[in-house]
């Protein structure tokens, strides 16, 4: 009996070997496990497009399994072009198709309609204020429905080189010294020379002198007092600034792309409401938005940038390159930075900071993007796939960023690096993009109109007929807007010459 025992066990070790082997000479996913003892495990097969994503991913996937047995999560790099048709066409067919997906929180609409998002199991407790910051919990909001996880976000804010603030900051405090410091002496050769004319003259101890030291403190202090609160105050620091040969230019940014433009108009332009769901509330001509595009258009009287000449790659580098003191950046420029620093290409320092806005009178409100984890509307385990999706958006370790190079939308996350802190602060209030079928040519007609009014247009009639475009897709048929009277110019140099008499 021991000998069929010993035999049967000396089989099974073969066999296993044999099976080790094969499988190692396979090209089947590591996250696929075809042995006689997981039979029973459940597959939930994540499809997303971003490579950067995948060592994040499979860690996650490898975290999961041990703590649930049940399910394995399997990570597909999916390169289709038509990535959301891709995942429809798999579904349909059910080719591998997968469980969960991700993509943009503006597709969402898409997706829902066409039954590849549904409903995520329990929204309101998970996808909530708590968790989420009210940007998140718009981006996958659909009719009052969460038919989607909030995974990871992009943004743009004002991002500036904190080495030139400082060296200006120390030359202002060490003026202010110098001033302070001959008043004082002046005062006390004054009291000297009265008390040498006086018939009961005591001999004086000698003044101490000022031994004031410009501290790191002092310094910090003067820089974020220098932060601008609005457009005009960057005009104001143009004044003033003495800046080295190295620049080029105080404030420039990407006036061709939307992303980094649209927070002149974010604060006055409803596309969809606060969920950009809701084709019914679509204001983008208004008195307000008209102003902030007057605005707009005055800087290109100070801040002379070609549009023909510029793209966001070129101005990250000369803003490394210590050309451009201010400029408006998503958060990718971060790791740009990272880089360069330590391949000793870059002798800066830089911070991020709100996004300013654009007079006293006028406020500013930055554009969001969500990427999202999406519950196929067509799995066959969507109670699986729910607890994976939460799994991966519950994870506050910041384990993203350090991966990947993605920013959790989840608040919870405590970024080691100030100025991660600073992008997640400004998503918390920006606009997420809408979701309508209906305005998703919008942004290429913003552009366009920026484009124009930057090089002159007048911005009245411009954002009219962009507003007339976008409501004719929406009705169906020819829209005429209501022309507005064309507001009072805002004078965003008002002040600076008396501010520095």
């Amino acid at each position: 009996m021991k000998l069929r025992v010993r035999i049967f066990s000396i089989l099974l070790v073969a066999l296993s070997l044999a099976g080790t082997y094969v499988y190692a000479r396979s090209d089947k996913s590591i996250f696929e496990d075809y042995s006689f003892f997981s039979r029973n495990k459940t597959t939930v097969r994540i499809w997303y497009t971003d490579d950067s994503l995948t060592s994040y991913l499979q860690n996650r996937a490898v975290a999961f399994s041990e703590s649930d047995s049940s399910v394995r999560v399997e990570p597909v790099l999916v390169t289709d072009p038509q990535y959301l048709e891709a995942v429809g066409k798999a579904s349909v067919e059910e080719d591998n198709y997968p469980d969960l997906f991700i993509i943009t929180n503006d597709s969402l609409e898409k997706a829902y309609l066409a039954g590849l998002a549904q409903e995520v199991e329990g929204g309101d407790e998970f996808v909530n204020d708590g968790f989420y910051p009210s940007a998140a919990v718009n981006s996958v909001t659909y009719k009052g429905k969460r038919v989607a996880y909030p995974f990871y976000f992009e943004t743009s804010s004002l991002v500036y080189n904190k080495t030139y603030l400082e060296t200006m900051a120390t030359e202002n405090l060490q003026s202010e010294i110098d001033t302070i410091e001959g008043e004082e002496a002046q005062a006390e050769a004054d009291e000297m020379e009265a008390q040498d004319d006086s018939e009961d003259h005591e001999v004086q101890d000698e003044p101490a002198g000022d031994d004031t030291q410009i501290t790191q403190v002092m310094i910090d202090e003067a820089v974020a007092e220098s932060l601008p609160l609005n457009i005009s105050d960057i005009l104001e620091f143009a004044e003033n600034f003495n800046a080295p040969d190295k620049v080029e230019a105080v404030f420039e940014w990407d006036v061709t792309d939307i992303f980094y433009n649209y927070f002149f108009v974010g604060n006055y332009m409803d596309v969809g409401g606060k969920a950009g769901d809701d084709v019914s509330l679509i204001d983008i001509y208004n008195t307000d938005t008209v102003s902030c595009m007057k605005i707009y258009q005055q800087l290109n009287q100070f801040f002379a940038i070609d549009p023909e000449q510029i793209d966001y790659d070129t101005i990250v580098q000369d803003f490394i390159d210590g050309k451009i003191v201010f400029t408006i950046a998503t958060t990718d420029i971060i790791k740009k930075i990272e880089d360069a620093r330590a391949s000793g290409e870059c002798e800066y320092e830089f911070e991020v900071a709100d996004m300013p806005g654009l007079t006293d009178e006028y406020g500013s409100r930055t554009m969001s993007v969500t990427e999202c984890l999406v519950v196929n509307g067509f799995t066959d385990h969507p109670q699986e796939a729910n607890k994976v999706a939460r799994f991966l958006c519950s994870d506050t370790s910041g384990d993203i960023y350090r991966m990947s190079n993605k920013l959790s939308a989840h608040k919870g996350v405590k970024y080691d690096d100030r100025n991660l802190t600073a992008f997640a602060s400004v998503y918390a209030d920006s606009v997420p993009m809408p979701k309508t079928i209906e305005t998703s040519n919008l942004w290429m007609e913003l552009e366009i109109a920026f484009t124009r009014i930057w090089n002159g247009e007048d911005c009245n009639s411009t954002l009219r007929q962009v507003s007339e475009r976008i409501m004719t897709q929406i009705t169906g048929t020819p829209y005429t807007e209501t022309a507005i009277p064309d507001p009072r110019d805002v004078d965003i140099t008002e002040g600076l010459n008396e501010d520095n008499d």
